[in-house]
């Protein structure tokens, strides 16, 4: 290597943004699930939560709030609180779209015809029991992982002066409040007295309101 004494050769790190999105087995390609799940890790997604459950109709008609009103919204609670499902936090770079491509149109009956190697067109029934649901944008797919996984972090991973803003903003508040306290107490043992007070006061801690029903 060549160069002065004070010259500083460095590399910044490489930063691979994975997405994440929602994948549902529905009812009716339940009994395909393990085929299904295989076709997901092989098309390059980590799965990295999943969950069996049997909605109520209320928990359905919440998740399909977008579509509430439209002729085929009842139907379509009906459908999928007809039975189990299984839901999986996938991921990969571009998830939202690769999953949307892969998994094809929403209509079965349509897939089948214009793309017949698609997910839908090989395990979909009709044109409204179509195998499997994917998050249609990146809102969408917060909203939705949230809905199954509560205590998931789906935002990406900040860096550089994006995590220093979030830190200065976010964490220190806490911290220096955390801190006070450690100075005011004096425990025998500072380290462990300030991580049991960071769990109990962490501000970002979730609150799970009308949890799923699961099958026992």
């Amino acid at each position: 290597m060549t160069g002065g004494a004070d010259e500083q050769v460095t590399m910044e790190a490489p930063h691979i943004y994975v997405e994440r999105t929602l994948a549902i087995i529905k009812p009716d390609a339940l009994h395909k699930a393990d085929e299904i799940e295989d076709i997901i890790l092989r098309s390059g997604f980590a799965v990295l939560q999943k969950r069996r459950v049997h909605l109520t109709p209320e928990q359905a008609s919440d998740f399909y709030a977008e579509h509430y009103g439209k002729l085929f919204f009842p139907s379509l609670v009906a459908y999928m609180s007809s039975g189990p499902i299984i839901t999986l936090m996938i991921a990969r770079e571009h998830a939202i779209s690769y999953w949307r491509e892969l998994i094809g149109p929403t209509n079965t009956l349509k897939a089948k015809q214009t793309h017949p190697e698609c997910l839908r067109a090989v395990y979909g029934t009709d044109d409204q029991r179509n195998a499997l649901h994917g998050s249609d944008s990146f809102s969408s797919a917060q909203r939705e992982i949230r809905f199954f996984f509560p205590d998931s972090i789906v935002e990406p991973v900040a860096t550089g002066q994006a995590a220093k803003d979030y830190l200065s903003k976010v964490v220190n508040p806490t911290l220096l409040k955390g801190l006070t306290d450690l100075a005011k107490k004096k425990p025998e043992d500072p380290v462990l007295w300030l991580a049991d007070w960071l769990l109990e006061n962490n501000p970002n801690k979730p609150k799970v309101r009308n949890p799923i029903v699961e099958l026992a």
